[in-house]
């Protein structure tokens, strides 16, 4: 779907947002109440669809019209996409720890016992010729 949006504008009307999916304000406003999209308000409550919104609008779209997913299983669906990206960031923050630790290991550093805080950065490696 091609998006013709400047960057000044980072926000899109529930109108335009039903037009382009071809879909019913009012199954927008579902949605909303369902709690699948969470989209921004400007001062006077109007609707405003940002970037994310829109990524999650195909993704809810993707799974009822495509996959004929209900919107109890997207629920699902979507809160298991959550806990599976804030799983993979977890797995790489251990993964970054145990590279560190590997690296320590490797140069004889003990951060546990060091004056001075370190870090692989303030490493300084010398060459001998």
């Amino acid at each position: 779907m091609a998006r013709k949006r400047s960057r000044e504008s980072r926000h899109v009307l529930i109108s335009v947002v039903a037009e382009t999916f071809g879909i019913h304000p009012q199954t927008l406003r579902l949605y909303e109440r369902q709690g699948l999209l969470k989209p921004a308000r400007s001062a006077g409550n109007t609707r405003l669809y940002d970037e994310e919104s829109i990524d999650r609008l195909e993704q809810i779209l993707t799974l009822t019209r495509d996959l004929g997913v209900n919107l109890a299983g997207v629920e699902v669906i979507l809160q298991l996409r959550e806990r599976i990206s804030e799983l993979e960031a977890e797995v790489e923050q251990l993964f970054e720890s145990l590279r560190r630790e590997t690296h320590d290991r490797r140069w004889g550093i003990d951060r546990e016992r060091a004056l001075v805080p370190t870090g692989t950065r303030a490493l300084v490696h010398r060459r001998r010729d």
